[in-house]
């Protein structure tokens, strides 16, 4: 099937973490350092400023936003009134960025983290899945996972993450206080390389999942970070769709929404370098129309 791509919005650095909510598009920009609202036209809201690099994004039960901010290893409160407080400091818990964040409908909420310096070029590592509770309080959910990325909740109670490094999309049951169980591979769709230095590990994955998004057939559409291409995936683990980037743009994460939950939306960029994309406004938020709607969480 052929789909078209259409520029919702040009002229960003580096867009991740799209989520639909209230009637608008929202993600943020890394090296603008904000947390940015669209409407249907692509006019552009500032919503918040975050000095230490925003990332994930997510709602509490109240209406709150909760923003990661990457770089001091906190997640950030935003009350209706616009008071900006810190929710929960991870510092302590984690070995790179803080990253992607899910929160499920309790308030509870998933964060990721790189587990080495990716832009110093250091040795990829494994690392930790954080839980932070609706109260702030924080604890490790998971361990030996390779850029714990994206990820969704599906409508009955699991949580699937993309790592990243680990060329796959794993599953775990959401039991009592939000504690992960059963883990397994929800889909690993090509070889994935041995550990080993940051070039020969990039070099070596075919399949680099980033931000993903979660359908109402169980399927994952993916945002493969080495190819160039978002990936529709199969409850059963198979790449059923590809749908290629315009020439000279990769993509790094993607979302679902739109008032019919139908339209795909892809964070699109040239490359994932913070100096090349700090110093060049030529990110893009593209959207395409799909047949199955949005289920799940975000």
């Amino acid at each position: 099937m052929t789909r078209t791509w259409t520029a919702l919005r040009e002229g960003g650095n580096y867009f991740e973490c799209p989520r639909w909510h209230d009637g608008r598009w929202w993600a943020v920009d890394f090296y603008r350092h904000g947390v940015f609202a669209y409407t249907s036209d692509g006019t552009e809201e500032l919503v918040l400023e975050v000095e230490g690099q925003p990332s994930g994004l997510g709602w509490l039960p109240d209406g709150d936003l909760l923003v990661v901010s990457m770089k001091d290893h906190r997640v950030l409160r935003r009350g209706l009134d616009g008071a900006v407080s810190v929710h929960a400091d991870v510092g302590e818990l984690i070995t790179g960025h803080l990253n992607d964040m899910v929160v499920d409908r309790t308030g509870g909420a998933y964060a990721g983290n790189f587990g080495f310096d990716l832009m110093a070029g250091e040795r990829p590592a494994s690392t930790v899945l954080v839980r932070i509770a609706p109260d702030g309080t924080a604890s490790v959910a998971a361990e030996d996972l390779w850029f714990p990325n994206g990820m969704v909740i599906t409508d009955d109670g699991r949580l699937i993450v993309a790592e990243t490094f680990g060329g796959r999309l794993t599953a775990f049951d959401i039991g009592e206080n939000g504690r992960l169980t059963g883990r397994r591979t929800f889909s690993e769709p090509r070889p994935v390389p041995k550990p080993s230095d940051l070039g020969s590990m990039v070099a070596g994955l075919q399949f680099a999942p980033d931000g993903i998004a979660l359908d109402a057939e169980g399927h994952v559409w993916a945002a493969n970070g080495v190819g160039a291409a978002v990936w529709r995936i199969s409850p059963a683990g198979d790449v059923v769709e590809e749908v290629a980037m315009p020439e000279g743009l990769g993509v790094f994460a993607c979302g679902l929404g739109g008032e019919d939950g139908r339209t795909l939306l892809a964070c699109a960029a040239p490359d994932f370098s913070e100096e090349a994309r700090s110093a060049a406004a030529e990110a893009q938020l593209l959207t395409t129309s799909v047949e199955v709607p949005h289920a799940g969480l975000p």
